[in-house]
């Protein structure tokens, strides 16, 4: 029997994330999704991930200050980033390139190397955002947390803390969710015994494919294009009439609501209601509400909720962040959980090495031809 993209094969055991798909449950490293994400500095959360247990505050301390020290991107990584941004790249392709300058620096083994991503990846996609746009990078500060860091690198001006809660929320609740592919990715180049970084770099590989990464923009696109509330059930009613996928709702593992979407619609309106503007939060509860209404009248039994898109774009919007940077600001989170599970891949190792089906062809025989490779 062959398991078409290994669907419902199972190749590993973790302690690191459990999802339900059929009652709605996300646990990361024994925590509810809701319990870690809202509460969690990000830090936290990596620590939890990498050794089990959340840490006490002198382990905290230590590592904000191992990840300051290690933010500064090598002088190769920038003159690289600036071609990339002179050649116009995909985000995506200017990240994968950089992480590998990670190694340009000596390092103690995958500890460090585990370290030295973390604390790049945000500077990496900041800096990388600004040239792009043709503004002067900004360096990071070390009295700045990491989900601090990366908005005052992104926007030149020190975010509010309802901002760095907001950003904080997102990057625990979508650290970790099982094998997925870019996960798979990396535990299957650390199990050849390949170093952490060439694991990290093919991790984001595979986010990069649109299959995988998602499309959280299109999901906000929807929102922006209906306008007003009253507008929305026509427009969604043409929309599932024609055929047109509703963005940001299904799920090819949750059957019920996803979790992560009713954590990031929370941290949403935390940060909506601080900053003291609900339009655009009334306006996108209204469009789901319309949405999951219709798609059970148009596609009954389909269960077809909402999902970590919907509210990812709105979240991410509300800071600042335009679509491009959404796939990037999710592996500033994911690469955290990437290098948890090839932790835990290299402490019970063996090589991932499924087997195939042939299906070609079998007793040819070679043509006769002469040296030159003419028949004769």
């Amino acid at each position: 029997m062959i398991n078409q993209g290994l669907e419902g094969v199972v190749a590993a055991e973790t302690k690191l994330s459990m999802v339900d798909g059929q009652a709605g449950e996300l646990v990361i490293a024994g925590f509810p999704v809701a319990e870690l994400a809202l509460n969690a500095t990000f830090e936290e959360t990596v620590l939890l991930l990498w050794d089990g247990e959340l840490p006490d505050d002198a382990t905290l301390r230590a590592f904000r200050a191992e990840l300051a020290a290690h933010r500064a991107l090598a002088p190769e990584a920038l003159e690289l980033l600036a071609a990339a941004a002179r050649a116009e790249v995909d985000p995506m392709d200017a990240l994968r390139m950089a992480a590998g300058t990670v190694s340009l620096t000596r390092s103690a083994g995958d500890r460090e190397d585990a370290v030295k991503l973390v604390a790049a990846f945000p500077v990496i996609v900041a800096t990388y955002s600004r040239m792009r746009a043709g503004l002067a990078p900004v360096s990071p500060r070390a009295d700045l947390g990491h989900a601090a860091n990366y908005l005052y690198m992104l926007n030149d001006s020190e975010p509010s803390a309802e901002q760095v809660r907001g950003l904080e929320t997102y990057l625990n609740t979508v650290v970790d969710h099982g094998l997925n592919a870019s996960t798979f990715t990396a535990r299957v180049i650390a199990s050849t015994e390949s170093d952490l970084v060439s694991a990290i770099a093919g991790a984001v590989g595979a986010l990069k494919g649109p299959l995988h990464g998602g499309a959280p923009g299109p999901a906000l696109d929807m929102v922006f294009e209906i306008g007003d509330a009253s507008r929305a059930e026509a427009f969604l009613r043409r929309k599932i009439e024609a055929g047109e996928k509703l963005m940001g709702f299904g799920h090819r593992v949750y059957k019920v609501r996803d979790p992560r979407a009713d954590v990031l619609a929370e941290a949403a309106e935390r940060m909506f209601r601080r900053g003291g503007d609900m339009k655009l939060y009334d306006l996108a509860r209204a469009v789901e509400r319309e949405a999951i209404r219709l798609l059970e009248e148009y596609k009954p039994g389909r269960k077809l909720q909402t999902n970590v898109e919907f509210y990812t774009a709105l979240l991410l919007h509300g800071l600042g962040l335009d679509v491009p940077l959404f796939t990037p600001t999710f592996a500033i989170s994911r690469v955290a959980g990437w290098i948890a599970h090839c932790f835990e891949q290299r402490r019970a190792n063996r090589i991932i090495r499924p087997q195939s089906v042939y299906t070609g062809e079998t007793g040819r025989t070679w043509p006769a031809r002469n040296f030159a490779g003419a028949a004769p």
